[in-house]
């Protein structure tokens, strides 16, 4: 065994467990506790791995899962962004540009390489592996938004048309998946759990 290797390695694999410190704004089902970046990764690298299927094109499910399992370790040092946050969405690349520098930098040199490569095509969205991991990252919060009854949304009176937006990716990686969440958001606009732009102005 390389001892300095396997420092480094080990270094990662400490610095990676302070992802579960990371809270979200986003509720474990069941009207849970919020959940953390750690369980939401290892959520969506689950659903990726069984629902596969419905990608618009084979993938190689490996690198997908590890690209789910990566892709919000630079919060560690970030911190989360709400996906609805249009102001910390301004400074959210440049922050976590400078996270990926000192968390991938841990490792040896061949798996920083390989790894910041993998959380780049994560962020650049044009391969058939990062869009489907894209739309696992929406379409999980969305699953366990909507088993909760849309509370956090009301919580945050988030529009209908956020929630849509937030979703139009989807379809780049799996257009069954995106008439899934086509359907939920429009059952819980009907439902009351959304609103219309023109409520929030009377909310607010």
């Amino acid at each position: 065994m390389d001892s300095k290797r396997f420092e480094q390695q080990k270094a990662f694999i400490l610095e990676a467990d302070k992802e579960k410190n990371i809270l979200r704004q986003t509720h474990l089902s069941g009207h849970g506790r919020r959940e953390n970046d750690a369980e939401h990764a290892w959520h969506m690298a689950m659903m990726a791995y069984l629902l596969k299927e419905y990608s618009n094109e084979p993938i190689d499910i490996a690198r997908t899962m590890i690209m789910c399992l990566i892709h919000d370790i630079v919060e560690i040092d970030a911190g989360d962004t709400y996906a609805y946050d249009e102001e910390g969405k301004k400074t959210q690349r440049k922050r976590e540009e400078v996270a990926a520098e000192r968390i991938f930098g841990l490792l040896p040199e061949d798996q920083r390489e390989e790894l910041r490569g993998i959380f780049e095509e994560f962020e650049a969205a044009e391969t058939k592996e990062a869009k489907f991991a894209r739309a696992m990252d929406n379409l999980q919060p969305l699953l366990l938004n909507d088993s909760n009854g849309g509370e956090d949304w009301r919580n945050h009176q988030v529009t209908y048309h956020q929630v849509r937006n937030r979703q139009d990716r989807t379809g780049e990686g799996s257009a069954e998946l995106y008439e899934v969440t086509r359907e939920i958001i429009d059952r819980n606009l009907s439902l009351g759990n959304l609103t219309q732009p023109e409520d929030k102005l009377r909310l607010s």
